[in-house]
Protein backbone atom coordinates (compact mmCIF):
# COMPACT_ATOMS: atom_id res chain seq x y z
CA UNK A 1 0.00 0.00 0.00
CA UNK A 2 1.08 3.82 -0.78
CA UNK A 3 -0.19 5.54 2.11
CA UNK A 4 0.07 9.72 0.94
CA UNK A 5 -0.60 11.97 4.14
CA UNK A 6 -1.47 14.91 2.38
CA UNK A 7 -2.19 16.52 -1.23
CA UNK A 8 1.06 17.84 -1.96
CA UNK A 9 2.73 14.76 -0.84
CA UNK A 10 0.23 13.00 -3.87
CA UNK A 11 0.75 15.32 -6.67
CA UNK A 12 3.94 13.38 -8.38
CA UNK A 13 1.52 10.64 -8.05
CA UNK A 14 -1.13 12.57 -9.64
CA UNK A 15 0.67 13.67 -12.46
CA UNK A 16 2.27 10.10 -13.30
CA UNK A 17 -1.30 9.15 -13.18
CA UNK A 18 -2.83 11.86 -15.65
CA UNK A 19 -1.87 10.13 -18.88
CA UNK A 20 -4.69 7.77 -20.13
CA UNK A 21 -1.55 5.54 -21.63
CA UNK A 22 -0.13 5.54 -17.83
CA UNK A 23 -3.21 4.52 -16.38
CA UNK A 24 -3.36 1.64 -19.08
CA UNK A 25 0.18 0.28 -18.72
CA UNK A 26 -0.57 0.13 -14.82
CA UNK A 27 -4.11 -2.12 -15.25
CA UNK A 28 -2.04 -4.34 -17.79
CA UNK A 29 0.98 -4.69 -15.52
CA UNK A 30 -1.68 -5.49 -12.16
CA UNK A 31 -3.65 -7.93 -14.52
CA UNK A 32 -0.05 -9.66 -16.16
CA UNK A 33 2.71 -10.56 -13.34
CA UNK A 34 5.47 -10.82 -15.84
CA UNK A 35 5.16 -8.11 -18.73
CA UNK A 36 7.83 -6.53 -20.08
CA UNK A 37 8.63 -3.19 -21.67
CA UNK A 38 8.37 -4.87 -25.19
CA UNK A 39 5.14 -6.74 -24.34
CA UNK A 40 3.52 -3.32 -23.59
CA UNK A 41 4.72 -1.73 -26.49
CA UNK A 42 3.61 -4.45 -28.51
CA UNK A 43 -0.08 -4.81 -26.46
CA UNK A 44 -0.37 -0.92 -26.77
CA UNK A 45 0.61 -0.67 -30.14
CA UNK A 46 3.29 2.05 -28.84
CA UNK A 47 6.94 2.73 -29.74
CA UNK A 48 10.15 1.19 -27.27
CA UNK A 49 11.08 4.78 -26.69
CA UNK A 50 7.68 5.64 -25.80
CA UNK A 51 7.09 3.19 -23.44
CA UNK A 52 10.27 3.57 -21.95
CA UNK A 53 9.16 7.66 -21.07
CA UNK A 54 5.87 6.36 -19.34
CA UNK A 55 7.46 4.03 -17.25
CA UNK A 56 10.03 5.98 -16.51
CA UNK A 57 7.01 8.48 -15.18
CA UNK A 58 5.78 5.66 -13.35
CA UNK A 59 9.08 4.78 -11.65
CA UNK A 60 9.68 8.11 -9.90
CA UNK A 61 6.16 8.35 -8.75
CA UNK A 62 6.95 5.38 -7.05
CA UNK A 63 4.64 3.00 -8.60
CA UNK A 64 6.22 0.72 -10.55
CA UNK A 65 9.93 -1.15 -10.50
CA UNK A 66 11.65 -2.31 -13.25
CA UNK A 67 13.72 -5.48 -12.68
CA UNK A 68 15.89 -6.83 -15.13
CA UNK A 69 16.01 -10.38 -16.53
CA UNK A 70 17.65 -13.27 -18.98
CA UNK A 71 14.81 -13.35 -21.72
CA UNK A 72 14.78 -16.28 -25.06
CA UNK A 73 15.74 -12.66 -26.91
CA UNK A 74 18.70 -11.35 -24.48
CA UNK A 75 17.73 -9.07 -21.89
CA UNK A 76 14.04 -8.44 -20.88
CA UNK A 77 12.91 -5.33 -18.48
CA UNK A 78 9.49 -6.61 -16.60
CA UNK A 79 7.66 -4.03 -15.00
CA UNK A 80 5.71 -4.44 -12.02
CA UNK A 81 3.50 -2.55 -9.69
CA UNK A 82 5.02 -1.35 -6.13
CA UNK A 83 1.34 -1.36 -4.79
CA UNK A 84 -1.66 -3.25 -4.43
CA UNK A 85 -3.37 0.08 -3.19
CA UNK A 86 -2.93 3.96 -3.08
CA UNK A 87 -4.47 6.30 -0.31
CA UNK A 88 -4.45 9.77 -0.04
CA UNK A 89 -5.10 11.46 2.92
CA UNK A 90 -7.40 14.17 2.33
CA UNK A 91 -7.93 15.09 5.83
CA UNK A 92 -4.66 16.42 6.39
CA UNK A 93 -4.04 18.31 3.26
CA UNK A 94 -7.20 20.47 4.80
CA UNK A 95 -3.98 21.47 7.53
CA UNK A 96 -1.54 23.07 5.39
CA UNK A 97 -3.15 26.09 5.82
CA UNK A 98 -2.78 26.19 9.58
CA UNK A 99 0.76 27.64 10.07
CA UNK A 100 0.87 27.01 14.13
CA UNK A 101 0.75 23.51 15.15
CA UNK A 102 2.93 21.05 17.09
CA UNK A 103 3.11 17.49 15.68
CA UNK A 104 3.26 14.25 17.64
CA UNK A 105 3.23 10.66 16.95
CA UNK A 106 2.83 7.96 20.02
CA UNK A 107 3.50 4.47 20.13
CA UNK A 108 1.44 2.33 20.92
CA UNK A 109 3.21 0.53 23.73
CA UNK A 110 3.98 3.74 25.25
CA UNK A 111 0.59 4.04 27.68
CA UNK A 112 0.65 5.67 30.81
CA UNK A 113 -2.44 3.81 32.58
CA UNK A 114 -3.92 0.61 31.42
CA UNK A 115 -7.13 -1.79 32.63
CA UNK A 116 -6.99 -5.04 30.69
CA UNK A 117 -9.06 -7.91 30.50
CA UNK A 118 -8.99 -10.94 28.45
CA UNK A 119 -8.62 -11.46 25.22
CA UNK A 120 -6.08 -9.17 25.19
CA UNK A 121 -2.41 -9.50 23.83
CA UNK A 122 0.40 -7.30 22.47
CA UNK A 123 2.93 -7.65 19.68
CA UNK A 124 6.06 -5.97 18.48
CA UNK A 125 6.89 -6.09 14.40
CA UNK A 126 8.85 -9.34 15.59
CA UNK A 127 7.16 -11.11 17.90
CA UNK A 128 4.09 -11.35 20.52
CA UNK A 129 5.02 -10.14 23.78
CA UNK A 130 4.47 -13.26 26.49
CA UNK A 131 1.37 -15.11 26.46
CA UNK A 132 -1.84 -14.61 24.37
CA UNK A 133 -4.61 -13.74 27.43
CA UNK A 134 -2.41 -13.14 29.72
CA UNK A 135 -2.70 -9.27 31.31
CA UNK A 136 0.41 -9.40 33.03
CA UNK A 137 2.55 -8.83 29.96
CA UNK A 138 1.01 -5.29 29.58
CA UNK A 139 3.94 -4.59 32.27
CA UNK A 140 6.54 -6.11 30.51
CA UNK A 141 9.25 -3.85 29.71
CA UNK A 142 9.05 -4.91 25.93
CA UNK A 143 5.64 -3.45 26.06
CA UNK A 144 7.39 0.20 24.76
CA UNK A 145 8.32 -1.45 21.67
CA UNK A 146 4.53 -2.61 20.64
CA UNK A 147 2.76 -1.64 17.53
CA UNK A 148 -0.57 -3.95 18.23
CA UNK A 149 -2.79 -3.94 21.46
CA UNK A 150 -6.12 -5.71 22.04
CA UNK A 151 -7.95 -5.70 24.98
CA UNK A 152 -12.00 -7.23 25.53
CA UNK A 153 -12.65 -4.48 28.33
CA UNK A 154 -11.16 -1.55 30.47
CA UNK A 155 -9.15 1.39 29.55
CA UNK A 156 -5.75 2.90 27.86
CA UNK A 157 -4.11 5.91 28.40
CA UNK A 158 -1.66 7.86 27.07
CA UNK A 159 -0.13 11.46 28.01
CA UNK A 160 0.83 13.22 25.21
CA UNK A 161 3.61 15.70 24.92
CA UNK A 162 2.71 19.24 26.11
CA UNK A 163 4.83 21.66 23.65
CA UNK A 164 3.03 24.90 24.38
CA UNK A 165 4.87 28.34 25.60
CA UNK A 166 3.70 30.79 27.96
CA UNK A 167 0.96 33.41 25.52
CA UNK A 168 0.18 29.75 23.19
CA UNK A 169 -3.43 29.18 23.44
CA UNK A 170 -4.64 25.51 21.87
CA UNK A 171 -7.29 26.27 19.30
CA UNK A 172 -8.06 22.82 18.13
CA UNK A 173 -6.55 19.08 19.03
CA UNK A 174 -6.38 16.65 16.33
CA UNK A 175 -6.00 13.11 17.36
CA UNK A 176 -5.42 10.53 14.35
CA UNK A 177 -5.49 6.51 15.33
CA UNK A 178 -5.98 3.01 13.38
CA UNK A 179 -8.28 1.36 15.59
CA UNK A 180 -11.38 -1.36 15.74
CA UNK A 181 -13.05 -3.94 17.84
CA UNK A 182 -12.06 -6.61 19.79
CA UNK A 183 -13.48 -10.44 19.43
CA UNK A 184 -11.79 -13.64 19.86
CA UNK A 185 -10.24 -14.80 16.31
CA UNK A 186 -12.24 -11.65 14.11
CA UNK A 187 -15.43 -10.96 13.85
CA UNK A 188 -16.44 -8.25 10.87
CA UNK A 189 -19.41 -7.93 12.43
CA UNK A 190 -19.09 -7.23 16.43
CA UNK A 191 -19.86 -3.39 17.09
CA UNK A 192 -17.91 -1.94 20.22
CA UNK A 193 -19.03 1.45 21.57
CA UNK A 194 -15.57 3.06 22.65
CA UNK A 195 -15.18 6.05 24.85
CA UNK A 196 -12.77 8.85 25.03
CA UNK A 197 -11.85 11.36 27.27
CA UNK A 198 -8.90 14.04 27.85
CA UNK A 199 -8.05 14.53 31.74
CA UNK A 200 -11.31 13.06 32.52
CA UNK A 201 -13.54 15.03 30.03
CA UNK A 202 -15.71 13.26 28.18
CA UNK A 203 -15.37 13.50 24.56
CA UNK A 204 -18.25 11.19 23.46
CA UNK A 205 -18.60 7.95 21.89
CA UNK A 206 -17.83 5.89 18.55
CA UNK A 207 -19.67 2.79 17.41
CA UNK A 208 -16.66 0.20 15.96
CA UNK A 209 -18.81 -1.62 13.38
CA UNK A 210 -15.97 -5.09 13.63
CA UNK A 211 -12.84 -6.71 14.33
CA UNK A 212 -11.69 -6.98 11.03
CA UNK A 213 -9.82 -10.51 10.05
CA UNK A 214 -11.41 -11.27 6.81
CA UNK A 215 -8.19 -10.28 4.74
CA UNK A 216 -4.69 -9.72 6.16
CA UNK A 217 -3.77 -6.24 7.38
CA UNK A 218 -1.91 -4.15 4.26
CA UNK A 219 1.09 -3.59 6.32
CA UNK A 220 1.27 -6.35 8.55
CA UNK A 221 4.41 -8.59 8.99
CA UNK A 222 4.46 -12.19 7.20
CA UNK A 223 4.73 -13.98 10.03
CA UNK A 224 1.00 -12.46 11.91
CA UNK A 225 -0.83 -14.78 12.44
CA UNK A 226 -4.42 -14.76 10.25
CA UNK A 227 -6.80 -15.77 13.31
CA UNK A 228 -5.56 -12.61 15.21
CA UNK A 229 -6.72 -9.08 14.55
CA UNK A 230 -5.71 -7.54 11.23
CA UNK A 231 -6.74 -4.01 10.47
CA UNK A 232 -8.75 -1.39 11.48
CA UNK A 233 -10.53 2.24 10.51
CA UNK A 234 -8.62 5.24 10.24
CA UNK A 235 -10.20 7.85 12.53
CA UNK A 236 -9.63 11.66 13.65
CA UNK A 237 -11.19 12.40 16.70
CA UNK A 238 -11.11 16.79 16.59
CA UNK A 239 -11.95 18.78 19.22
CA UNK A 240 -12.06 22.84 18.75
CA UNK A 241 -14.47 25.69 19.87
CA UNK A 242 -17.13 24.08 18.06
CA UNK A 243 -17.88 20.79 19.74
CA UNK A 244 -15.73 17.48 19.55
CA UNK A 245 -16.15 15.83 16.33
CA UNK A 246 -15.29 12.25 14.78
CA UNK A 247 -14.29 12.59 11.12
CA UNK A 248 -15.89 15.56 10.69
CA UNK A 249 -18.64 14.37 11.95
CA UNK A 250 -20.54 16.07 15.70
CA UNK A 251 -20.03 13.53 18.87
CA UNK A 252 -22.77 13.42 21.27
CA UNK A 253 -20.30 15.16 23.50
CA UNK A 254 -20.42 19.25 23.36
CA UNK A 255 -16.83 19.60 25.07
CA UNK A 256 -14.60 22.17 23.45
CA UNK A 257 -11.04 22.87 23.34
CA UNK A 258 -11.67 25.53 25.82
CA UNK A 259 -13.63 22.79 28.22
CA UNK A 260 -10.07 21.20 28.66
CA UNK A 261 -8.42 23.99 30.13
CA UNK A 262 -5.35 23.05 28.57
CA UNK A 263 -2.21 25.56 28.62
CA UNK A 264 1.33 24.94 28.98
CA UNK A 265 1.98 24.07 32.65
CA UNK A 266 -1.42 21.03 32.02
CA UNK A 267 -0.84 17.64 31.47
CA UNK A 268 -2.94 16.04 28.21
CA UNK A 269 -3.85 12.73 28.92
CA UNK A 270 -6.45 10.46 26.55
CA UNK A 271 -7.62 7.71 27.53
CA UNK A 272 -9.43 5.07 25.17
CA UNK A 273 -11.84 3.37 27.35
CA UNK A 274 -14.40 0.00 27.26
CA UNK A 275 -16.78 -0.35 30.21
CA UNK A 276 -18.96 -3.41 30.56
CA UNK A 277 -22.09 -1.19 31.34
CA UNK A 278 -22.39 -0.10 27.80
CA UNK A 279 -24.59 -1.73 24.80
CA UNK A 280 -21.57 -2.79 22.83
CA UNK A 281 -19.02 -3.92 25.07
CA UNK A 282 -17.07 -4.99 21.93
CA UNK A 283 -13.87 -4.57 23.27
CA UNK A 284 -10.88 -2.24 21.44
CA UNK A 285 -7.87 -2.70 18.98
CA UNK A 286 -4.88 -0.46 18.09
CA UNK A 287 -2.31 -0.64 15.38
CA UNK A 288 0.56 1.12 14.86
CA UNK A 289 3.05 1.79 12.38
CA UNK A 290 3.30 -2.17 11.49
CA UNK A 291 0.53 -3.58 11.95
CA UNK A 292 -3.23 -3.01 10.02
CA UNK A 293 -3.51 -0.68 6.86
CA UNK A 294 -2.25 2.09 7.68
CA UNK A 295 1.80 3.17 8.59
CA UNK A 296 1.22 5.54 12.02
CA UNK A 297 0.70 5.28 15.16
CA UNK A 298 -1.39 7.76 17.33
CA UNK A 299 -0.78 11.26 15.50
CA UNK A 300 -1.05 14.04 17.52
CA UNK A 301 -1.62 17.68 16.43
CA UNK A 302 -1.91 20.95 18.88
CA UNK A 303 -3.12 23.83 17.06
CA UNK A 304 -2.27 27.54 18.65
CA UNK A 305 -2.15 30.97 18.67
CA UNK A 306 0.14 33.19 20.04
CA UNK A 307 -1.38 35.88 22.21
CA UNK A 308 -0.18 39.28 22.25
CA UNK A 309 2.72 40.35 24.53
CA UNK A 310 0.32 43.07 26.71
CA UNK A 311 -1.96 40.44 27.25
CA UNK A 312 0.59 37.89 28.76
Amino acid sequence: MLYLKSLPDAQEVFKALSAPMRLQIMRLITENENMSMNDLAETLNLTNSAITMHVAKLEAAGLVSVQTTPGKRGIMKIVRPKHERLIVDLLSSKDSGKKSCYTDEISIGHYTGIEVHPTCGLSTKDAIIGDLDNPKVFSYPERFKADVLWIDHGFVTYNFPNRLRPGQIPVELQISFEISSECPSFNDDYPSDIYFDINGKPLGKWISPGDFGSRRGMISPGWWPDFLNQYGLLKTLIINDNGTFMDGTYMLSKTTISDLNIDYNSDINFTFRVPTDTANCGGLTLFGASFGDYSQSIQVKLYYNETSPENN
